[in-house]
């Protein structure tokens, strides 16, 4: 449906930002989220000049053609629709669509939380997370508890989904401290230059470059993986405990 689109755009681009040419972007210049290679598809011989003033409308059809049809968008429930079509933009429809069909069964909330959880996994095994991750968990955090949100909208009333989302922030910011205190007992991080250096879960990039380069003794390893893992559910509790606290206001 037109609504349940607009809706889901509106979200996705609340992400996608505006103009990015990242070096480290294998997408490269975009717009909106929109490539100049997908936007030369609509407009042959487009520049990067014509893809930063490209128009509401151009944005919404391309969305639409390129993304929310090919995931089937129109016949999905709310909240599951945004999870597979967010995730089909950043993954592509295929995958997201993959994704979604391993993810069914239950109600939608937990269709929801699955599609994100198999997302998330596939952008934790490419090389560039280092580069991105934590922007990208942050995302993810967020579309799974609005989609969550979404779903509960649907089939239950306002009081006992801030209930049920509540529980959803409780339960991952206590999952993300257990994780915390175990990498703090895992203990420091050797670098290659010799010096120690006490996990902080804020340096995700740090972190992951560490991991990423090899220079972690095994102890270490184990608690930079944790700490990675504490990130990720901190950024789920803050983000479902936002949706609960919405959903009243």
């Amino acid at each position: 449906m037109d609504a349940n689109f607009s809706n889901c755009l509106a979200v996705t681009l609340g992400y996608e930002g505006g103009w990015s040419d990242h070096p480290s972007d294998p997408g490269g210049a975009t717009m909106k989220g929109i490539t100049l290679a997908t936007y030369r598809r609509f407009k042959p011989g487009a520049t990067k000049t014509d893809l930063r003033n490209i128009s509401n409308e151009t944005v919404a059809k391309i969305y639409r053609t390129d993304y929310w049809d090919k995931v089937g968008g129109d016949r999905l429930a709310a909240g599951v629709d945004l999870a597979t079509f967010d995730a089909g933009v950043n993954s592509g429809p295929g995958r997201a669509r993959q994704w979604l069909m391993a993810a069914i069964g239950g109600p939608d909330h937990y269709t929801v939380k699955r599609v994100c959880a198999k997302r998330l996994g596939f952008m934790r095994s490419l090389a560039i997370w280092n580069t991105f991750g934590n922007g990208w968990s942050r995302r993810v955090a967020g579309i799974e508890a609005k989609g969550v949100a979404w779903a509960l909208a649907q089939s239950t009333d306002p009081a006992r989904a801030r209930a049920q989302l509540t529980k959803e922030a409780n339960a991952a910011s206590a999952t993300s401290k257990k994780q915390t205190a175990g990498a703090s007992a895992a203990g420091t991080a050797t670098t290659a230059g010799g010096s120690d250096a006490l996990f902080n879960p804020d340096h995700v990039d740090q972190i992951a470059g560490w991991v990423l380069g090899g220079l972690l003794s095994a102890g270490a390893l184990v608690a930079a993986v944790l700490i990675v893992r504490a990130i990720i559910h901190r950024q789920r509790a803050a983000a479902y405990a936002a949706e609960a606290e919405r959903i009243m206001s």
